[in-house]
């Protein structure tokens, strides 16, 4: 029976589906959400600066990480439920199946990211879907 399920989320339409998913799938499941502030991809998860050169880039990605999950809130308060959360810098991949350890299950969208960065940097959802601990659920 999965009990604790994580969801990692990037304001990408593949993580909204994944939180519905999860949700519709897993009622009476215990959900986190978790966003990555990756510091090597400033210019997908900020609009300020290297950050290296300010702490307004890291307070900005808190920011950002806190509308995804005020947003991430509104979807849960529509089935009735909460969500815990987790911010964590580092690697989006490696950082998710780090965390993983502590649930049940890991629900995730295909992609957050397209084009060259995509390419260049693989799928995260892949990356997981190969480390994991625990078995994970790829939404499209």
């Amino acid at each position: 029976m999965v009990e604790k399920i994580l969801v990692p989320i990037d304001g990408s339409e593949h993580a909204t589906k994944a939180l519905s998913y999860t949700f519709e799938e897993f009622p009476d499941a215990e959900v986190t959400v978790i966003n990555v502030i990756d510091p090597i991809d400033v210019g997908y998860t900020s609009t300020v600066g290297m950050p290296g050169y300010s702490e307004e880039w890291y307070e900005d990605s808190k920011e950002n990480a806190e509308e995804l999950f005020a947003e991430a809130q509104e979807k849960a308060d529509e089935y009735g439920t909460t969500l815990s959360t987790i911010t964590d810098v580092g690697q989006p991949a490696q950082t998710i199946v780090t965390a993983a350890e502590d649930f049940d299950h890991v629900v995730m969208g295909s992609h957050g990211r397209s084009g060259v960065s995509r390419i260049l940097l693989g799928s995260v959802a892949e990356t997981v879907v190969r480390r994991s601990p625990v078995p994970v659920t790829v939404v499209r």
